[in-house]
């Protein structure tokens, strides 16, 4: 089974923990996708129980064609390799090959060694941070903008879970996504607008496109006021 731990449209944190104790029930391996998650919670693949984590370095402020792949031993043992090439064997024979063991049995040939050095420096400023003082400062970014957003007149915020990342998705009434999120754009606005790769989630929610709202810790109340404002003079546009 796969799921992802926070929602990249909605910003839903899924009860993974709870997922994986049932899981674990029925004999099912679960895999969970972190990439959204990790900006944002400190990530303990232990209390969470699943049976493997991935997640993608540059949403943690890393180089592009990082990331990272965590699995418990007795899948790794078991999993052949799916790359051929230098580190990933231990010996050639004509009569066969025998592997090295994990996690060199996967990482065949030269890393990206320079995208990785990076990626240790990015986790180096993340802690420098701290998890805790940037999930409080993001958590206030979120109500700040969620409460200013309930504001405009015909804006939906489509997901609004107690316990979400600072993502918020948004439609107008009458107003094309793409349509909204081009003249954000003339304003200096950066929104996302699309499906967002979850086109079982749009028809969910009966819409063909949402735009979204990122938020981060770096992000401040003056951009949150400037971007409300810039919907507001939108709307208006568009009315």
């Amino acid at each position: 089974a796969a799921v992802t731990h926070v929602s990249n449209v909605l910003g839903t944190i899924n009860p993974v923990a709870q997922l994986a104790r049932e899981c674990r029930k029925r004999g099912i391996p679960l895999l969970v996708d972190g990439s959204q998650a990790a900006p944002h919670l400190r990530i303990d693949v232990r209390a969470l129980g699943c049976d493997f984590y991935a997640l993608t370095g540059h949403k943690l402020f890393a180089p592009t064609g990082t990331g990272m792949l965590w699995a418990r031993r007795a899948h790794l043992d078991a999993m052949p390799p799916f790359f051929g090439g230098g580190e990933m064997i231990r010996e050639v024979r004509f009569e066969g090959t025998t592997f090295a063991d994990p996690p060199h049995k996967f990482e065949a040939g030269t890393p990206n060694i320079a995208g990785f050095v990076g990626f240790g420096a990015a986790l180096d400023y993340i802690e420098s941070i701290g998890f805790e003082r940037m999930a409080a400062r993001e958590h206030e970014l979120l109500l700040h903008a969620t409460t200013a957003m309930r504001s405009i007149p015909g804006l939906r915020i489509i997901g609004e879970a107690r316990d979400k990342a600072p993502v918020i998705a948004f439609l107008i009434d009458g107003v094309h996504a793409h349509d909204l999120a081009t003249l954000l754009d003339h304003e200096g606005i950066a929104v996302r607008s699309g499906h967002h790769c979850a086109h079982p989630l749009m028809q969910f929610f009966g819409v063909a496109a949402t735009l979204r709202v990122s938020l981060a810790f770096y992000n401040t109340h003056a951009e949150i006021d400037a971007f409300v404002a810039a919907v507001q003079r939108v709307r208006k546009l568009l009315a």
